[in-house]
Protein backbone atom coordinates (compact mmCIF):
# COMPACT_ATOMS: atom_id res chain seq x y z
CA UNK A 1 0.00 0.00 0.00
CA UNK A 2 2.87 2.35 0.96
CA UNK A 3 4.45 1.62 -2.38
CA UNK A 4 1.46 2.35 -4.04
CA UNK A 5 0.89 6.04 -2.26
CA UNK A 6 4.38 6.30 -3.58
CA UNK A 7 3.82 5.65 -6.67
CA UNK A 8 0.81 8.23 -6.90
CA UNK A 9 2.76 10.66 -5.33
CA UNK A 10 5.62 10.41 -7.73
CA UNK A 11 3.11 10.82 -10.90
CA UNK A 12 1.61 13.30 -9.32
CA UNK A 13 4.85 15.34 -8.94
CA UNK A 14 5.76 14.60 -12.24
CA UNK A 15 2.50 15.79 -13.75
CA UNK A 16 2.89 19.17 -11.91
CA UNK A 17 6.05 19.43 -13.20
CA UNK A 18 4.94 19.15 -16.96
CA UNK A 19 1.88 21.26 -15.84
CA UNK A 20 4.42 23.93 -14.66
CA UNK A 21 6.45 23.79 -17.83
CA UNK A 22 3.81 24.42 -20.57
CA UNK A 23 2.15 27.25 -18.72
CA UNK A 24 5.82 28.67 -19.05
CA UNK A 25 6.54 27.91 -22.52
CA UNK A 26 3.04 29.32 -22.86
CA UNK A 27 3.40 32.68 -21.34
CA UNK A 28 6.86 33.20 -22.74
CA UNK A 29 5.26 32.28 -26.28
CA UNK A 30 2.64 35.05 -25.65
CA UNK A 31 5.19 37.73 -24.28
CA UNK A 32 7.34 36.98 -27.66
CA UNK A 33 4.49 37.32 -29.51
CA UNK A 34 3.89 40.65 -27.96
CA UNK A 35 7.00 41.82 -28.36
CA UNK A 36 7.11 41.33 -31.91
CA UNK A 37 3.60 43.26 -32.29
CA UNK A 38 4.84 45.98 -30.33
CA UNK A 39 8.36 45.46 -32.48
CA UNK A 40 6.07 45.84 -35.96
CA UNK A 41 4.20 48.36 -34.70
CA UNK A 42 7.39 50.73 -33.70
CA UNK A 43 8.45 49.74 -37.48
CA UNK A 44 5.74 50.99 -38.93
CA UNK A 45 5.64 54.22 -37.15
CA UNK A 46 9.35 54.40 -37.70
CA UNK A 47 8.44 54.16 -41.57
CA UNK A 48 5.45 56.68 -41.79
CA UNK A 49 6.52 59.74 -43.44
CA UNK A 50 4.32 63.22 -42.96
CA UNK A 51 4.89 64.54 -46.14
CA UNK A 52 2.73 64.85 -49.04
CA UNK A 53 4.33 63.21 -52.31
CA UNK A 54 2.15 64.96 -54.50
CA UNK A 55 2.68 68.64 -52.78
CA UNK A 56 6.31 68.33 -53.14
CA UNK A 57 6.57 66.98 -56.55
CA UNK A 58 4.64 69.97 -57.36
CA UNK A 59 6.82 72.34 -55.47
CA UNK A 60 9.59 70.93 -57.27
CA UNK A 61 8.49 71.35 -60.70
CA UNK A 62 7.46 74.98 -59.73
CA UNK A 63 11.40 75.74 -58.81
CA UNK A 64 12.60 73.12 -61.71
CA UNK A 65 10.49 75.57 -64.19
CA UNK A 66 10.77 79.22 -63.07
CA UNK A 67 13.80 79.28 -60.82
CA UNK A 68 16.53 76.72 -62.31
CA UNK A 69 17.05 78.17 -66.03
CA UNK A 70 17.80 81.46 -64.44
CA UNK A 71 20.14 80.15 -61.14
CA UNK A 72 21.71 78.22 -64.64
CA UNK A 73 22.35 81.29 -66.35
CA UNK A 74 24.17 83.02 -63.64
CA UNK A 75 26.44 80.06 -63.29
CA UNK A 76 25.13 79.96 -59.24
CA UNK A 77 25.51 77.29 -56.52
CA UNK A 78 22.66 77.05 -54.44
CA UNK A 79 23.97 76.61 -50.64
CA UNK A 80 23.03 73.54 -49.11
CA UNK A 81 21.37 74.92 -46.08
CA UNK A 82 19.05 76.60 -49.07
CA UNK A 83 15.09 74.58 -48.33
CA UNK A 84 15.58 74.46 -52.75
CA UNK A 85 18.15 72.54 -52.26
CA UNK A 86 17.99 69.14 -54.20
CA UNK A 87 19.02 67.70 -51.63
CA UNK A 88 16.56 69.13 -48.91
CA UNK A 89 13.55 67.41 -50.93
CA UNK A 90 12.57 64.14 -49.21
CA UNK A 91 11.43 62.47 -52.06
CA UNK A 92 14.49 63.60 -54.97
CA UNK A 93 15.90 60.32 -55.08
CA UNK A 94 13.06 58.44 -55.53
CA UNK A 95 11.50 60.52 -58.17
CA UNK A 96 15.20 60.97 -60.01
CA UNK A 97 14.11 56.42 -60.28
CA UNK A 98 11.25 57.38 -62.01
CA UNK A 99 11.71 55.96 -65.51
CA UNK A 100 8.30 57.17 -68.06
CA UNK A 101 9.03 54.34 -71.04
CA UNK A 102 5.15 55.34 -72.70
CA UNK A 103 2.42 57.47 -71.65
CA UNK A 104 1.04 54.47 -70.10
CA UNK A 105 3.99 53.14 -68.66
CA UNK A 106 6.34 53.81 -65.72
CA UNK A 107 9.51 51.99 -64.15
CA UNK A 108 10.95 51.61 -61.23
CA UNK A 109 15.04 52.39 -61.27
CA UNK A 110 15.74 50.92 -58.60
CA UNK A 111 13.87 47.15 -59.39
CA UNK A 112 12.87 47.62 -62.49
CA UNK A 113 9.35 46.61 -62.14
CA UNK A 114 6.77 48.25 -64.25
CA UNK A 115 3.26 49.95 -63.86
CA UNK A 116 0.68 51.94 -65.59
CA UNK A 117 0.51 54.50 -63.97
CA UNK A 118 2.32 57.25 -61.81
CA UNK A 119 0.44 56.43 -59.01
CA UNK A 120 0.65 53.30 -58.77
CA UNK A 121 4.78 53.52 -58.88
CA UNK A 122 4.33 56.00 -56.23
CA UNK A 123 2.76 53.47 -53.69
CA UNK A 124 5.40 50.86 -55.11
CA UNK A 125 8.03 53.41 -53.82
CA UNK A 126 6.00 53.78 -50.53
CA UNK A 127 5.54 49.62 -50.22
CA UNK A 128 9.03 48.68 -51.14
CA UNK A 129 11.90 51.39 -51.08
CA UNK A 130 10.63 53.75 -48.21
CA UNK A 131 14.18 52.30 -46.82
CA UNK A 132 15.72 54.56 -49.48
CA UNK A 133 13.92 57.77 -47.78
CA UNK A 134 16.87 59.94 -46.02
CA UNK A 135 14.29 60.96 -43.58
CA UNK A 136 16.85 62.15 -40.59
CA UNK A 137 18.67 64.76 -42.82
CA UNK A 138 15.86 65.60 -45.64
CA UNK A 139 12.97 67.92 -45.33
CA UNK A 140 9.57 68.26 -46.70
CA UNK A 141 9.61 70.78 -49.61
CA UNK A 142 6.02 70.57 -49.45
CA UNK A 143 5.92 72.92 -46.50
CA UNK A 144 7.62 75.35 -49.16
CA UNK A 145 4.15 74.92 -51.03
CA UNK A 146 2.41 77.99 -49.89
CA UNK A 147 5.51 80.74 -50.62
CA UNK A 148 5.67 78.73 -54.10
CA UNK A 149 2.14 79.23 -55.12
CA UNK A 150 1.60 74.97 -55.06
CA UNK A 151 -2.30 75.79 -55.14
CA UNK A 152 -2.42 77.71 -58.26
CA UNK A 153 -0.53 75.36 -60.69
CA UNK A 154 -2.54 72.46 -59.15
CA UNK A 155 -5.57 74.10 -59.54
CA UNK A 156 -6.67 72.56 -56.15
CA UNK A 157 -7.62 76.43 -54.82
CA UNK A 158 -10.12 78.19 -56.51
CA UNK A 159 -10.15 81.66 -58.08
CA UNK A 160 -13.01 82.95 -55.86
CA UNK A 161 -11.80 82.34 -52.95
CA UNK A 162 -11.45 85.10 -50.65
CA UNK A 163 -8.05 85.99 -49.76
CA UNK A 164 -7.05 86.05 -46.27
CA UNK A 165 -4.51 88.55 -45.14
CA UNK A 166 -2.55 86.12 -42.02
CA UNK A 167 -2.65 83.35 -44.80
CA UNK A 168 -1.14 85.84 -47.45
CA UNK A 169 1.16 87.36 -44.53
CA UNK A 170 2.59 84.50 -43.50
CA UNK A 171 3.61 83.17 -47.25
CA UNK A 172 5.43 86.57 -47.99
CA UNK A 173 7.23 86.14 -44.84
CA UNK A 174 8.26 82.64 -46.09
CA UNK A 175 9.13 83.57 -49.32
CA UNK A 176 11.30 86.70 -48.29
CA UNK A 177 13.02 83.79 -46.29
CA UNK A 178 13.72 81.73 -49.19
CA UNK A 179 15.07 84.80 -51.24
CA UNK A 180 17.80 85.72 -48.24
CA UNK A 181 18.63 82.48 -47.22
CA UNK A 182 19.60 80.73 -50.69
CA UNK A 183 20.46 84.04 -52.01
CA UNK A 184 22.43 86.16 -49.93
CA UNK A 185 22.79 90.29 -51.09
CA UNK A 186 26.26 90.20 -49.81
CA UNK A 187 27.51 87.37 -51.03
CA UNK A 188 27.98 88.40 -54.51
CA UNK A 189 26.24 90.06 -57.34
CA UNK A 190 24.88 87.00 -58.87
CA UNK A 191 23.51 86.01 -55.78
CA UNK A 192 21.97 89.65 -55.12
CA UNK A 193 20.58 89.46 -58.79
CA UNK A 194 18.85 86.50 -57.75
CA UNK A 195 17.82 87.78 -54.81
CA UNK A 196 15.51 90.56 -56.63
CA UNK A 197 14.67 87.91 -59.51
CA UNK A 198 13.29 85.61 -56.33
CA UNK A 199 11.20 88.53 -54.90
CA UNK A 200 9.36 89.22 -58.30
CA UNK A 201 9.01 86.15 -59.41
CA UNK A 202 7.40 84.39 -56.50
CA UNK A 203 7.34 86.86 -53.39
CA UNK A 204 5.04 89.88 -54.92
CA UNK A 205 2.24 88.05 -55.83
CA UNK A 206 1.59 86.95 -51.99
CA UNK A 207 -0.59 90.21 -51.72
CA UNK A 208 -4.25 90.86 -51.19
CA UNK A 209 -4.36 94.64 -52.77
CA UNK A 210 -5.05 93.95 -56.61
CA UNK A 211 -4.51 90.55 -58.97
CA UNK A 212 -1.00 89.70 -59.15
CA UNK A 213 0.20 88.12 -62.08
CA UNK A 214 2.25 84.47 -60.98
CA UNK A 215 5.60 84.09 -62.31
CA UNK A 216 5.75 87.08 -63.65
CA UNK A 217 9.16 86.83 -65.50
CA UNK A 218 7.95 83.55 -67.21
CA UNK A 219 9.65 80.07 -66.75
CA UNK A 220 11.47 77.03 -68.88
CA UNK A 221 9.10 75.86 -71.64
CA UNK A 222 8.71 72.08 -71.53
CA UNK A 223 7.62 69.86 -74.74
CA UNK A 224 4.97 67.96 -74.32
CA UNK A 225 4.55 64.12 -75.33
CA UNK A 226 1.49 64.91 -77.34
CA UNK A 227 3.63 67.75 -79.23
CA UNK A 228 6.14 65.30 -79.55
CA UNK A 229 3.74 62.26 -80.81
CA UNK A 230 2.26 64.82 -83.77
CA UNK A 231 5.82 65.95 -84.72
CA UNK A 232 6.68 62.62 -84.92
CA UNK A 233 3.03 61.27 -86.60
CA UNK A 234 3.64 64.58 -89.29
CA UNK A 235 7.47 63.57 -90.23
CA UNK A 236 6.23 59.91 -90.80
CA UNK A 237 2.97 60.78 -93.04
CA UNK A 238 4.57 63.53 -94.82
CA UNK A 239 6.75 61.33 -97.61
CA UNK A 240 3.58 59.41 -97.61
CA UNK A 241 1.57 62.16 -98.73
CA UNK A 242 3.86 63.43 -101.36
CA UNK A 243 4.28 59.86 -102.58
CA UNK A 244 0.37 59.92 -103.23
CA UNK A 245 0.17 63.42 -104.99
CA UNK A 246 2.94 62.00 -107.31
CA UNK A 247 1.04 59.47 -107.67
CA UNK A 248 -2.08 60.70 -108.85
CA UNK A 249 -0.23 63.38 -110.89
CA UNK A 250 0.82 60.49 -112.90
CA UNK A 251 -2.50 58.83 -113.53
CA UNK A 252 -3.97 62.11 -114.19
CA UNK A 253 -0.74 63.04 -116.65
CA UNK A 254 -1.28 59.38 -118.56
CA UNK A 255 -5.47 59.97 -118.69
CA UNK A 256 -4.89 63.07 -120.40
CA UNK A 257 -2.10 61.83 -122.62
CA UNK A 258 -4.87 58.73 -123.62
CA UNK A 259 -7.65 60.66 -124.20
CA UNK A 260 -5.16 63.02 -126.75
CA UNK A 261 -3.95 59.45 -128.44
CA UNK A 262 -7.97 58.44 -128.83
CA UNK A 263 -8.92 61.91 -130.04
CA UNK A 264 -5.78 61.70 -132.63
CA UNK A 265 -7.02 58.31 -133.46
CA UNK A 266 -10.73 59.28 -133.85
CA UNK A 267 -9.64 62.29 -136.61
CA UNK A 268 -7.55 60.22 -139.06
CA UNK A 269 -10.40 57.72 -138.91
CA UNK A 270 -13.16 59.98 -139.58
CA UNK A 271 -14.42 59.69 -143.29
CA UNK A 272 -13.92 62.81 -146.09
Amino acid sequence: MKKINLFVSILFLLYLQQTLQVSSLTQANQDFEKSESSRTLEQEHAHEVHCSRERSRAAWQIIEKYLMPVVEQEHYEIPSNCRLHPDNDLFRDQEVHKVQLDINEWQCGYCKKSFRAEMFLDQHFDNRHYNLLNISGSKCLADLCGALHCDAVMNTKSSKTKCNPAAVARNHHLCEGLANSCFPINQSPSARRLNEFFLHQFCHAHTCLGKRKLFPRGGKKHSSVFYMAISILTLMLLPIFYLIVYLHQSEMRKGTQELRRISRVGQKTKPS
